[in-house]
């Protein structure tokens, strides 16, 4: 793997970035435009939140096409201009990927509503009765983790909005539809990908029910790192790409295993720890208390000395699903 360690990333939310056309709405040219800008601030890659085809229940992390360009923030030739602007300023261009789950109006899972068996295991589809879930098992949104679909006398899985159902990455082919995907992008010139809540993909055996006080049965599961290693030598690792994994609840033990270099995996994965600092206890995401600085100091100590020459820590400050960290610190 290449070192990043020296890196610079900007996260643009295209969204909210820059409008060229009036609309309201940032787009790609909108970030074109400001490529210079950028260029002046140090950055070294740009880090774009998800564009595509998507109904927007979730800002654009329910992904329906992962192939095609929303219409709101451009056309695919708008993306192969930045790519190529981008690489005449010495700046590489990350995508935001959306692994665990697809939006429901994805063509694969309408294929599965339809009752097509081969995509239906594309995702995580148990028999049931209407009373009763698989499992008791509660969606980050809220409510239970899965859905009924009376047609088919069948619940499926969805981690988060009801409208993202969660894919089975125990199903090679469907490993096989991402990685060829990956592959595509990185072909058209794209430097790295960041990958949404990347550790929910493997899911423990037989999707049993949570317990207090055991490890959660869909957070960084058997196979996660199968199937990363996998991911490297199918997609990105032939090409050299940074890559970063969303891995809310991680320890540096566990960030070892995806970040050390011998074993093919990530470059880097997003570790919490420092943002959870002035939260307080039982509150939510805004609710704050003043930050003590020695806890940040020790955090980040403690990330930066148990990965050295194991692995790689990502620093950052704040993201799109956080306050921004001028208005809390």
């Amino acid at each position: 793997m290449a070192d990043f360690s020296s890196k610079t990333v900007y996260q643009i939310y295209p969204k909210s970035f820059r409008d060229t056309d009036g609309d309201g709405l940032g787009d790609l040219r909108g970030v074109i435009e400001k490529l210079d800008y950028l260029q002046d601030l140090g950055v070294d890659y740009l880090w774009l939140t998800p564009f595509f085809i998507s109904p927007q229940r979730d800002n654009g992390y329910d992904v329906a096409d992962y192939r095609k360009i929303n219409p709101d923030f451009g056309t695919m030739e708008d993306l192969e201009l930045l790519i190529k602007e981008s690489q005449k300023r010495g700046m590489g261009l990350m995508l935001d990927m959306v692994f665990n789950h697809t939006s429901t109006e994805h063509e694969w899972f309408q294929k599965a509503l339809a009752g097509d068996k081969k995509y239906q295991n594309y995702y995580l589809f148990r028999d049931g009765s209407a009373d009763q879930p698989p499992t008791n098992w509660q969606s980050k949104f809220g409510g239970s983790a899965w859905e009924y679909v009376p047609h088919l006398k069948q619940w499926y899985l969805h981690l988060y909005d009801v409208t993202q159902a969660d894919l089975n990455w125990d199903n090679p082919a469907l490993r096989k539809e991402v990685f060829d995907m990956m592959s595509w992008w990185c072909d058209k010139g794209i430097d790295g990908f960041r990958m949404d809540v990347i550790s929910f993909i493997s899911k423990a055996p037989g999707l049993p029910d949570c317990e207090d006080g055991k490890p959660s049965p869909f957070c960084h599961g058997p196979h996660v790192h199968e199937y990363l290693q996998e991911m490297n030598a199918n997609t990105f690792g032939r090409r050299d790409a940074m890559t970063v994994g969303e891995c809310w609840g991680a320890t540096p033990e566990i960030a070892r295993l995806y970040t050390a270099p011998e074993r093919k995996e990530l470059s880097m994965i997003f570790q919490f720890e420092q943002i959870q600092l002035d939260k307080k206890k039982g509150g939510q995401r805004w609710d704050l208390k003043e930050l003590d600085l020695r806890d940040l100091k020790a955090v980040f100590s403690k990330w930066q000395y148990e990965l050295e020459e194991c692995g790689w820590n990502s620093l950052f400050w704040s993201n799109h699903d956080l306050p921004r960290i001028v208005s809390r610190w």
